[in-house]
């Protein structure tokens, strides 16, 4: 039970598509004309503003980097599907979660499976004997943001019907190897 980023390997979790944003802005003391272009000094017309994707990020684009956090498209394309086979659980269908948002969205829905869990051992006379959830970062490869890649949520669930042939076999060997009684203290 799994959510996860969707990537042009096919992971399981987490994942990226890498883009590139074209053109560059090495213009020299540029100034803005009236179509609102900026000029370099020797007349060649460039513009220098790259599109803000993700407003109110920042627009620093760190050493080593493509972009800037405002102007990444992974970011902006980054897309989160659950893998799981249970019907009732968010993102079955691929959805676009902002990277701000993403944690809150992916422990929701691992929480959503914790809750099927709890819900399937009631329903067949079990009980949940472990449930943890484990989330997953990754750093984005254009714009260097860590970011909520996915989650996996494992569970396990004993189940004490009597009419499960390996239950019932389990109960008869523990009496011929004398595990009844067999903690018995004599001093109390």
């Amino acid at each position: 039970m799994a959510i996860g980023g969707i990537s042009g390997a096919g992971s399981y979790y987490g994942g990226y598509q890498n883009f590139s944003i074209g053109g560059s802005s090495n213009s020299i003391a540029g100034s803005s004309n009236a179509a609102g272009q900026n000029t370099s000094i020797n007349g060649d017309s460039k513009d220098q503003s790259k599109p803000v994707l993700n407003p109110g990020e920042s627009e620093e684009v760190k050493p080593g980097r493509k972009s800037s956090p405002a102007e990444c498209e992974t970011c902006k394309n980054r897309k989160y599907q659950d893998g799981s086979d249970e019907a009732n659980v968010s993102f079955k269908a691929a959805a676009h979660v902002s990277p701000q948002a993403a944690g809150a969205a992916v422990r929701a829905h691992e929480g959503m499976h914790v809750s099927n869990a709890y819900k399937k051992a009631a329903e067949n006379g079990g009980k949940v004997l472990q449930a943890s959830v484990q989330i997953h970062t990754s750093v984005c490869p254009e714009c260097g943001r860590v970011y909520v890649s996915g989650g996996t949520t494992t569970t396990q669930i004993k189940y004490t019907n009597d009419a499960q042939p390996y239950q019932a076999n389990a109960k008869s060997s523990d009496a011929a190897n004398g595990a009844i009684g067999g903690n018995f203290d004599s001093a109390a």
